[in-house]
């Protein structure tokens, strides 16, 4: 289907289903070839009025269907492609229909489909479709009651959402069990899975005192890698309870791994599908990164049962209704987790660098977003495929949009306010504004005289808003004038003469004095060393008292709105803020904004000053020093700024100079603390205590890897042999990629190819192990597009698996600007774009939005892009999901 000719779909078109369903009963006859689906349900007209029933259908094939028993001959209703369409002739009907579908042909992993041996469904957002035809969409709640049948020497273990009502052996030797979920829910939360599987279990009390089954399935053998998983939901369940009151509200919760996924995971009611990924986990195969990412996507989808499931979206536009709500809490869960059992100056470094590790996230991805073709609100207005909107927009910064009004009303009016969404919406599928309406009740009440109406403007408002900041200081009357002016040019399809009006914007602020101490803040009556100001208009100026000195600002503490800032420092203001402000975030950011200063000029050809890098060079030989920072802490600020990330921030964008650049400056500050470097590398790999993934011990493991990493890319003689020693005496996964990735990166020949062979020889019967050898060298500087199509002819590879190409095809199109960024580069992604568009059109649009910002660039790589996206916009039979990607990005 191609782009121009698919419907766009408007959030203002939205009407509600013609008919009520409140109990649906699906029988399933499994098999890998094909699966039989008998459908039964009654429909109720919500006005009483015979309207057609349209019920939606994608790549099934139907059997019968009837009316009241009464079975419809092919002319009594209307066949598509992609609907069914009934005429019921009464307001009320029972419908029943037979449908089949083939798992093991299906590619897409949306619907039911196959991995490995099992059995998995997929529905999110419009899976449900390719199973039986149903009105697919998420305002259609109903009780569901499932029956599954299967061979149980092949499918032995049958799961479905909510209860097992009860297990039998039928006649013909078959399995059937019978599920029912006590609770109504859209389609898109149906789960069903069938297969041979380990299992983990934990029967935990419920706050109320009664018991819950917690249950984690995975595939044979990889049992001994579910311990981490199930404490995870123990946690998550603990967390929920005490932070949010909220209770497990199901008698048994399940998790399953499948080893083909298509996201992360999936918050099936009850019955939680998650990519492999992120549920096994063992110190030998993997890293500290990867067991936090476990342990947020388990919290993640185990939010989701309330914020999500019990409370879900009317329809797609909200889908940030969900999702920026539950990352935001998985945010806040993951910070508290990181800070348990830590003492108060540890666990407030633990929470900011869950806070940095989050922003650098959101600048990385959700930034450029915000400034492409594809820039929408948090609450789109217009799609034409909705898996294209599964962004970092509709997450992230919906996340921060949530955490704005947490911050406007502090912890304890946020939980008020969630008790209020909860108390008129349990139940209910609903919008972004129902729940800005619980906040604003709250808002109002605390805040006589203001509302939250201004603050709405955050839903409907695409791009990343530019605040720039003046200050003036009046020496004779002791006060400072601080100038706010917020603007946000059109972007995407907006109309270029668009004139957005103001935004609220919680805007953190400190001051620091000429010697780096905190200043205490006097604002109409309020004395403190961080002040929130409500900037509400396009310039508001604000004037603080007893201000002797002109200050130093400390701006956007704790990254308190998801801004762009303006306003230029000297590197020595920079340096003094990176070495004293109190504030973890703002500290990193000037830490930052220093070392990226230096980047960019190199990379425009404009070599620094001696005095610049002598500035960056003692900025980070006081911050290695420094006792009072944890090494977590120490890991991110002395950490360079990303590739990608320097790369947004040229005009035009120039990748190749950028990796040149970010790689001088790490061989300077390699070379100049060389003997800092090796003392801290030393220290630290002292005395190691038994593995743990605690914020405490992989702060020490990330330090010393980034030490490690210095000395390499410094070429230091001893640093190829503490990186050959490291990966031989390793005892844990993080340990052994650290050493591993300097040697790929930035060691001789020799060394990375002896690493990489013995790497793949300990670890090939290893899937998702297997998955960092092929990232590894995906991404490393010597990979260019020869060694990428090389690496695509190697029998561990296949297309097919989202993992792995997510592995190898875009993490060398994604994070290796040196190798992509050449016309055979481009090839190969269009290439790349194509093929995988054949076999799954979600995960090769999520390929096609890599240079979706083609525009940017310097111009032989903006016209190499253009090409290729010409080339695979030429496609035939280019999917929809791909077609609207590269339509708009061609257009704008």
């Amino acid at each position: 289907m191609r782009t121009d000719t698919l419907p766009t779909i408007s959030r203002q078109d939205y009407q509600p289903y013609p008919y009520r369903i409140e109990q649906v009963r699906l029988e399933f006859d499994l098999a890998a070839e094909q699966t039989e689906v008998s459908l039964q349900f009654r429909a109720s007209s919500l006005n009483g009025q015979a309207l057609p029933l349209i019920l939606d259908g994608d790549d099934i094939e139907l059997l019968s269907v009837s009316l009241d028993g009464v079975a419809l001959a092919p002319q009594d209703y209307q066949l598509t492609d992609q609907t069914l369409t009934l005429h019921p002739g009464k307001p009320e009907v029972e419908v029943a229909l037979v449908s089949r579908c083939r798992p093991k042909d299906n590619t897409s992993l949306m619907g039911l489909y196959v991995s490995g041996q099992h059995l998995f469904t997929q529905c999110e957002a419009q899976g449900f479709r390719r199973i039986t035809f149903f009105p697919d969409r998420p305002d259609v709640m109903a009780r569901y009651e499932v029956v599954l049948r299967a061979d149980p020497a092949r499918y032995p273990t049958l799961l479905s959402n909510g209860n097992l009502l009860h297990t039998v052996e039928l006649e013909d030797g078959r399995r059937q069990a019978t599920w029912q979920d006590p609770f109504p829910k859209p389609s898109y939360l149906f789960a069903l899975v069938a297969g041979d599987f380990d299992l983990r279990e934990r029967t935990i009390s419920k706050a109320d005192g009664s018991p819950a089954l917690l249950q984690v399935y995975c595939d044979r053998g990889d049992g001994d890698k579910t311990e981490w998983a199930i404490q995870c939901l123990e946690n998550s369940v603990r967390w929920d309870e005490q932070r949010f009151g909220l209770d497990l509200d199901l008698d048994r919760f399940m998790i399953v791994a499948a080893r083909d996924f298509n996201m992360g995971a999936m918050e099936n009611k009850g019955l939680n599908i998650f990519n492999a990924a992120y549920v096994l986990a063992d110190p030998q195969s993997t890293t500290d990164a990867s067991f936090r990412a476990v342990e947020a996507v388990i919290g993640h989808e185990y939010f989701h049962n309330w914020t999500g499931n019990r409370v879900t979206c009317r329809d797609w536009f909200q889908l940030s209704l969900k999702e920026g709500l539950t990352v935001f809490r998985d945010q806040e869960f993951s910070g508290d987790m990181l800070a348990h059992g830590l003492d108060g100056a540890q666990a407030a470094s633990a929470r900011a660098v869950k806070r940095i590790d989050d922003v650098s996230v959101l600048r990385a991805a959700q930034f450029p977003e915000d400034a492409g073709p594809m820039a929408h609100p948090i609450r789109p207005e217009s799609y034409q495929e909705i898996s294209n909107f599964y962004t970092a927009t509709v997450y992230e910064k919906g996340a921060e949009v949530i955490r704005m009004q947490h911050t406007l009303l502090g912890e304890d009016g946020f939980q008020a306010g969630m008790r209020e969404y909860f108390r008129r919406h349990d139940g209910q599928a609903v919008t972004c504004d129902d729940f800005v309406d619980a906040m604003d009740s709250v808002y109002r009440e605390r805040h006589p005289g203001r509302d939250l109406t201004q603050f709405r403007r955050w839903y409907e408002q695409a791009g990343t808003p530019r605040v720039s900041v003046s200050l003036q200081h009046d020496p004779a009357s002791r006060t400072c004038t601080l100038t706010l002016r917020q603007s946000n040019p059109p972007v995407g399809i907006e109309p270029k003469s668009a004139v957005k009006p103001a935004l609220h914007i919680p805007f953190a602020l400190g001051m620091l004095d000429q010697e780096g101490r905190p200043l205490t803040l006097h604002l109409d009556g309020r004395s403190e060393h961080t002040l929130v100001l409500d900037f509400t208009e396009q310039e508001q100026s604000w004037t603080f008292t007893q201000v002797p000195q002109t200050p130093v600002l400390s701006l956007l503490r704790n990254f308190s709105a998801p801004v762009r800032i303006e306003y230029y420092r000297p590197d020595a203001e920079l340096a003094l803020l990176a070495r004293h402000d109190p504030d973890p975030f703002a500290r990193w950011e000037a830490a930052q904004l220093l070392a990226t200063r230096l980047i960019l000029a190199r990379a425009a050809g404009r070599a620094p000053s001696p005095a610049q890098s002598a500035t960056l060079v003692q900025t980070w030989h006081a911050l290695l020093q420094d006792a009072a920072l944890s090494p977590a802490y120490k890991a991110r600020i002395l950490a360079l700024p990303s590739e990608r990330e320097l790369l947004e921030q040229t005009q035009p964008m120039t990748p190749r100079a950028i990796v040149q650049a970010r790689l001088h400056v790490q061989k300077e500050l390699g070379l100049a603390l060389t003997p800092y470097w090796q003392e801290l590398y030393q220290y630290l790999n002292l005395d190691q205590p038994d593995y743990s993934p605690d914020a405490m011990q992989a702060g020490a493991r990330s330090l010393r890897n980034l030490a490690l990493a210095y000395l390499m890319a410094a070429g230091v003689s001893a640093g190829a042999q503490l990186a050959r020693n490291q990966y031989d005496k390793a005892t844990n996964m993080t340990d052994r990629m650290g050493a591993l990735s300097v040697l790929v990166n930035y060691g001789s020949a020799e060394d990375r190819q002896d690493g990489l062979e013995d790497f793949f020889q300990r670890w090939q019967h290893n899937p998702l192990v297997l998955d960092r050898w092929f990232t590894l060298q995906a991404t490393a500087p010597s990979t260019g597009v020869a060694q990428a199509r090389a690496l695509m002819l190697h029998p561990a590879f296949s297309l097919r698996n989202p993992n792995r190409a997510r592995s190898l095809i875009f993490q060398f199109c994604i994070n290796n600007l040196q190798g992509v960024h050449s016309p055979e580069g481009y090839d190969f992604w269009a290439e790349q774009v194509i093929a995988l568009d054949k076999l799954n059109p979600e995960i090769s649009a999520r390929l096609a939005r890599v240079f979706d910002n083609w525009a940017r660039f310097e111009p032989e790589a903006r016209d190499g892009l253009k090409a290729a996206l010409e080339r695979i916009q030429a496609e035939p039979g280019l999917s929809g999901n791909v077609g609207e990607i590269v339509h708009k990005a061609l257009t704008l």
